[in-house]
């Protein structure tokens, strides 16, 4: 992790991959298959399928915290945003170093309206991984926002 706070972005997204194989171990053949039938259905966009795979992982798996980031991405994705931030809130109080999982609940506050704590969780992103173009953009963009309405 420390490694990511000295990394330009392409050595940083080197590391990111890095850490999602890492993260993506469950220690169980059987739930190593659910977390992969629910990605591809993912990256098929049949969200409810991958949200079938993904609750029974959550459910015989409770603390793989993958599978609860996992599902709040297909949550994400049917626009149940309040179910993708509760997954995404139990993801990182089981590893609070996924910083994917704390940008993913930045852009869900952002799109509710929460933009000071969306603010607060792109910087919290910054902090690990400074190099996330994605969090600097939130960041930045928000920043110009939270500017504005001082005016």
């Amino acid at each position: 992790m420390e490694d990511l706070k000295s990394a330009d972005a392409v050595e940083g997204k080197k590391i990111e991959r890095e850490l999602d194989l890492i993260w993506s171990r469950s220690q169980s053949p059987a739930m190593d298959l659910l977390l992969r039938r629910g990605r591809d259905a993912l990256a098929a966009g049949e969200f409810d399928v991958a949200v079938g795979h993904l609750s029974a992982l959550t459910d015989h798996a409770p603390d793989f915290a993958e599978g609860w980031h996992l599902r709040a991405q297909a949550f994400f994705r049917e626009e149940e945003f309040g179910l993708a931030l509760a997954d995404l809130e139990q993801a990182v109080a089981l590893n609070p170093y996924n910083f994917q999982a704390v940008y993913g609940m930045a852009l869900i506050l952002e799109q509710t309206g929460r933009i000071q704590d969306a603010l607060r969780g792109y910087q919290a992103v910054l902090s690990v991984f400074p190099a996330h173009e994605e969090a600097q953009a939130g960041r930045d963009r928000l920043a110009r926002q939270v500017g504005e309405s001082d005016i």
